[in-house]
């Protein structure tokens, strides 16, 4: 993943969710994540960065899964035309389907949105 992606997405999380000073960050050790630029917005908005271990692939257990989900659940069933179909697509998944109704095990089977609400 390039950097500027990496940027943009985060840019995007912020604008989407307004997350609150202290909210922790966490990411493996990719360069995209250790440049200056994206460790500079994460300070700009008050976040608490937490990175994976060196070598340890337990850490991220949480994203892996999910990105074993939408490749199942979205990705392998459809193709799209332009990037920007499958950009929105995936948008509309994580969004309206698995952030507000997909229920987890690892949140006690309820909803990252439920969950958010919950603890918050």
């Amino acid at each position: 993943m390039k950097r500027d992606r990496a940027i943009r997405a985060l840019k995007m999380a912020i604008a989407f969710r307004s997350p609150p000073n202290g909210c922790i960050f966490h990411s493996d050790r990719g360069s995209q994540y250790c440049s200056h630029d994206y460790r500079r917005i994460l300070r700009e908005h008050g976040f608490q960065v937490s990175m994976s271990g060196k070598g340890n692939c337990y850490d991220n257990a949480a994203v892996e899964t999910f990105f074993k989900t939408i490749n199942a659940e979205l990705i392998c069933r459809r193709s799209w035309a332009t990037r920007r179909q499958a950009e929105m697509a995936i948008f509309e998944y994580i969004n309206g389907f698995y952030n507000p109704r997909r229920r987890h095990s690892a949140l006690g089977w309820k909803s990252p949105v439920a969950f958010e609400r919950k603890v918050a």
